[in-house]
């Protein structure tokens, strides 16, 4: 999937365009209350919060490759390598939308330095692990710590950048930098595994850590704004995404009937009401339920949450079926993805132009029916198909998000106000990891054969769930988006 993209420099955490006027913590106005610190510079500034997205940004894609030997090492069976990747993403999908208000609360700097460190520590908690359950955990912490850097790391920029142009190029970098991580993970992850074991991947985000926090020391403190935590609404949603989760990896294992399985659906469920009651009652919720009944809002978020659970749940399902299956090596595995990375780039930098040509509904459902196709591409994948028909069948996977994402990401901006366009890009997100984790627990659930292996048909079955969920967002996109 595309490397999410803000169409504003603090959208993801929590502010539209430029920030409002800042307000001191007393209420009354005048300049934010900051810290002593040392002068502006905005290299350091942009280093930092590049190197901060790099970081947790190869860090899904190169564990999706070091999966089988975590496996080989931990042991356990396809349910942990499946809650390795969900901890992480489900945190930071949870997470995410009340970070951006923390960030803003503490200032920029400060919850930058504090989702670093708690990034670098998890690390080397992922890497020290003697077990599969502690990795689990430290996983989790990871998530919880991105959440904070992804929004931080923008409003880093932001505050270190006055000039409007010389700010949108700074941002233009952050993006890229996304892209050759994403494109960089399943490389480095693979040649890291290979070389010297899979504790490698993360030992690695150790120094980038370090080099982080000595850069920050350069930035000057950023000011701190009022900001309300939703916590009644953030611990209804984390409950809610954990039973969730939890009932999609656990059904397929210990079956869907199970005391367990039949507690967390019930938890899912209970969870999910009350977060709807807290948040219609909050003054200042962490969702306002009144953009859902907007279908230019409405329909973006569903669409965003397919979109991902078909790229990141492709990724996973080929992670695997390259290695298990095709008994490929780790950096060999790594390098099939690369073609697919490089044009997913590409096609981000075509897919606005393409939109003001013919408009945005037409590239949203045009990208969703590539995206069907690329679904039923993958069902002819078997133990001898040629490594270089999987390339060419893995064309329309990249370009079918890629064409999506940029377009549907713009209307949705444009369907909300000013001062909602950051909860708007922080909902979509948020909406967005959580389908890749629960794609993930769908995949894993049908990919583990009886004796442990890899089952084809598993595959194609999901495949096929994912497909036909795509092609129902393709119809309620071209049926609910107004013409432009």
């Amino acid at each position: 999937m595309p490397v999410h993209r803000p169409s504003s420099p603090t959208a993801a955490h929590g502010r539209a365009g430029f920030p409002s006027p800042p307000v001191c913590h007393d209420g009354t106005g005048g300049p934010p209350r900051t810290t002593a610190g040392p002068v502006p510079r905005g290299g350091p500034a942009l280093v930092a919060s590049l190197l901060g997205f790099s970081v947790i940004t190869i860090d899904v894609s190169a564990v999706n490759i070091a999966l089988p030997a975590v496996q080989g090492s931990l042991g356990g069976a396809m349910t942990g390598l499946q809650w390795v990747v969900d901890a992480y993403t489900l945190t930071f999908a949870a997470l995410m939308i009340s970070a951006g208000a923390l960030a803003d609360r503490i200032g920029a700097r400060r919850a930058y330095v504090l989702g670093v460190a708690l990034f670098t520590l998890a690390s080397l908690a992922c890497a020290l692990s003697p077990d599969i359950t502690v990795l689990i955990g430290a996983r989790g912490a990871q998530g919880a710590a991105a959440a904070l850097v992804m929004p931080a790391s923008l409003a880093l920029i932001r505050h270190a950048y006055d000039d409007a142009r010389a700010r949108a190029r700074a941002i233009a970098l952050w993006t890229v930098g996304g892209s050759v991580a994403m494109a960089a993970g399943p490389v480095l992850g693979g040649l890291l595994t290979d070389s010297a074991g899979w504790r490698a991947v993360f030992l690695l985000n150790l120094p980038v850590g370090v080099v982080i926090l000595g850069l920050l020391v350069r930035v000057a403190a950023s000011p701190r704004r009022p900001a309300a935590l939703d916590r009644a609404g953030q611990l209804t949603a984390v409950a809610a995404l954990a039973g969730l989760a939890f009932t999609m990896i656990e059904g397929g294992h210990r079956g869907w009937t199970s005391l367990p399985v039949l507690a967390s659906a019930g938890l899912a469920v209970a969870a999910g009401w009350a977060f709807v009651a807290v948040e219609r009652r909050q003054r200042r919720p962490m969702v306002p339920l009144e953009l859902l009944g907007d279908r230019r809002v409405a329909v973006p978020l569903a669409v965003g949450f397919a979109l991902n659970a078909a790229f990141y749940g492709g990724i996973f399902l080929l992670g695997l079926y390259y290695q298990q299956v095709r008994g490929m090596s780790g950096i060999a595995a790594g390098l099939m993805f690369v073609p697919m990375s490089v044009l997913v780039t590409a096609v981000n930098l075509v897919s606005p132009r393409l939109a003001e040509r013919v408009g945005r509904r037409p590239v949203i459902v045009a990208g969703q029916v590539v995206f069907v196709g690329a679904m039923a591409a993958l069902l002819p994948l078997g133990t001898d198909t040629p490594l270089w028909l999987v390339l060419v069948l893995l064309v329309p996977l990249s370009v079918g998000g890629a064409l999506t994402v940029p377009a549907l990401t713009a209307l949705l901006m444009d369907a909300v106000p000013g001062d909602r366009a950051g909860t708007a890009s922080g909902l979509l997100n948020a909406l967005r990891q959580t389908g890749g984790a629960l794609a993930v627990a769908l995949f894993g659930g049908l990919l583990a054969a009886p004796g442990g292996g890899f089952s084809l048909s598993g595959m194609r079955l999901g495949l096929l769930v994912v497909g036909a969920l795509l092609l129902a967002t393709a119809a309620l996109s071209r049926l609910a988006l107004p013409r432009e």
